[in-house]
């Protein structure tokens, strides 16, 4: 299973990264989002993976770009330290299958992981 990392914090990026690796993902990391955005529009991945507030393309930018301009249903979970209700009904609304608040739980990401791909990491 091939995923889509996008964020900029890159110890919270590369800590994510690792965790997955070890449960047997294959992991490439973005700390922009305009990277991530050309990366997810040249090679197919199974997850997407991004912060809400990325350099260069935010998650909500992301996410409605894979949804509208390239018409695909990769499954997205969008992390944030907002806590804004708005925030969270503005990443459904774009298209977000999943929304996760800051700080992440590894293992509770990787039960979300498993529930959207009907898979066991």
């Amino acid at each position: 299973m091939k995923i889509v990392l996008a964020e900029d914090n890159d110890i919270l990026r590369r800590s994510l990264s690792f965790f997955l690796e070890s449960k047997g993902f294959l992991v490439e990391q973005f700390a922009d989002g305009k990277d991530a955005l050309n990366a997810i529009q040249n090679n197919k991945y199974d997850l997407i993976l991004t912060d809400i507030n990325m350099p260069g393309a935010s998650g909500m930018e992301i996410t409605q770009h894979v949804r509208k301009g390239l018409g695909l249903e990769t499954p997205i979970i969008i992390f944030t330290s907002s806590g804004v209700e708005q925030t969270e009904l503005d990443c459904f609304d774009m298209g977000a299958n999943e929304f996760i608040a800051k700080p992440v739980s590894p293992p509770v990401l990787l039960v979300r992981i498993n529930k959207l791909l009907n898979t066991r990491f």
